[in-house]
């Protein structure tokens, strides 16, 4: 394959792909799930048993994506095609592409809904309808949002406008100047929110929830919860990855840049879970509330604390930045590809995509109101979207991902992109690729459907 050029344009440096590619990973399962499943799972041995396999599953199917895309320089529906052709097999690789690119686009509709209750607790927190707020009247607060159609609605609608408005200005002026501005706020929140923690009287106890070292507790499913989260910890299988590699300088290092993003996103949860947790200890409140955490318990808390007003509208003003640098490159790869296919601007093509997301969103938010008694095989339409994304589509398209790089792939081109001087470290990432990565992914896939239709 001749030198292949983006016709999108391309990162002004490594450290912005860096940035993109950590708010893409960075999303709402980082501030609430991560820090309470390392807790629940023996905390610093649970850890450690993630970090493992970061290193044996997420790393080395990351690695493939972006240097798939940095291959081909297109969307990753061409992508696959092009470089599968180069490697002298069927472009019909191409519907690797399609999976992955779909199953972004049905994340983003649903996810927004739930972008869209963040935005409401913003506003919420910043007007004090929180202040002194008991759990009982918080249950109320967020079940009302629920049941609420036209509130729902108008902030889903809000934050599909924020994230198409960021798309239909490019890679440079539109990606590019929004997560050099984003991400930086994301951590500066977070170190202040980290700050105000560590004066609530809770911080002892909340490090010792997360970090304490339980072998005992590091059961089977302990291993399979983190196994399970280390591939979808970084937005692996729904072509974002790859749509961002596809504008990654040339000479950056894939190998490092993509062990840089594992390493962020992995601090940016703990940190998280660090600044959460002992608010919620010091308020005697239960850390396993799973997604009512954040909705339910955590307004209760900063309505009770000193200055909870201020930092309780920080603290979802950072969930609501998360959830819009993620969001941001669910809808990137179908933008891409339009343009790409059909020679679009990226203005029309963001107002076709954004008015099927919306209509999507509109009934993912139905599941909670009007349309809670339909039911796609046995599912809700939010549930439905998020069991065939989350355990059929993701899991599927980063198994072929590594099935194709470590099999299909020539592994000149990999060898090209990677850039590794050591045949050492190439070699251990191939045979991980190859061999370990894909049963990996194969086990997760096999479970959560066993799990999920029991």
């Amino acid at each position: 394959m001749k030198e292949a050029t983006s016709i999108h344009g391309a990162w002004a440096s490594r450290w912005i792909f860096i940035l993109a590619a950590t708010g893409s990973a960075v999303g709402l399962g980082n501030i609430w799930k991560f820090p309470y499943i390392t807790g629940e799972n023996g905390g610093g041995a649970f850890v450690l048993v993630y970090l493992f396999c970061i290193l044996i599953v997420g790393v080395p199917i990351m690695m493939a994506e972006v240097l798939i895309g940095r291959r081909a320089r297109q969307s990753p529906i061409n992508a696959m095609r092009e470089v599968a052709i180069e490697s002298g097999h069927s472009g019909k690789w191409s519907l690797v592409g399609w999976m992955g690119v779909l199953a972004g686009f049905m994340i983003f509709s649903f996810y927004s809904v739930v972008a869209g209750w963040v935005l409401y607790y913003i506003a919420g927190m910043g007007t004090g309808d929180f202040i002194a707020i008991g759990s009982d009247d918080a249950g109320k607060v967020f079940n009302n949002l629920l049941a609420d159609r036209d509130t729902l609605l108008i902030w889903h609608s809000i934050f599909v406008v924020m994230v198409m408005l960021v798309i239909a200005g490019g890679v440079q002026k539109g990606l590019e100047n929004a997560v050099k501005f984003l991400m930086p706020a994301l951590f500066v929140l977070l170190l202040v929110l980290l700050g105000y923690s560590i004066q609530s009287g809770g911080f002892a106890q909340g490090w010792d929830f997360m970090f304490h070292f339980d072998a005992s507790a590091l059961s089977w499913d302990a291993v399979l919860t983190a196994l399970g989260h280390s591939f979808f910890t970084l937005s692996l299988g729904m072509g974002a990855i790859m749509a961002y590699g596809s504008y990654m300088p040339k000479k950056a290092s894939i190998g490092s840049a993509v062990l840089t993003i594992a390493a962020m996103d992995t601090l940016v949860a703990l940190i998280a879970g660090l600044a959460i947790f002992p608010i919620v200890f010091v308020n005697g409140m239960d850390p396993g509330a799973g997604p009512g955490l954040m909705f339910i318990t955590l307004p209760v808390a900063f309505g009770q604390m000193p200055g909870g007003q201020i930092f309780g509208f920080l603290f979802f003003l950072l969930v609501g930045i998360a959830a819009w640098t993620s969001a941001i490159s669910l809808i990137e790869p179908a933008t891409a590809w339009l343009v790409e296919k059909f020679g679009w601007k990226r203005l029309p093509a963001c107002v076709v995509l954004g008015v099927i997301v919306w209509l999507l969103g509109f009934a993912a938010l139905g599941s909670f109101n009007f349309l809670a008694d339909v039911k796609l095989a046995g599912f809700t339409v939010f549930d439905f979207m998020d069991f065939v994304t989350s355990n059929i589509m993701l899991p599927l398209g980063g198994l072929f991902v590594a099935i194709f790089a470590g099999w299909f792939m020539k592994r000149y081109a990999s060898e090209h992109e990677l850039a590794i001087t050591s045949p050492s470290i190439f070699n251990a990432w191939y045979i991980v690729l190859r061999y370990i990565a894909p049963v990996a992914v194969a086990i997760i896939f096999i479970l959560n459907l066993i799990e999920k239709l029991k």
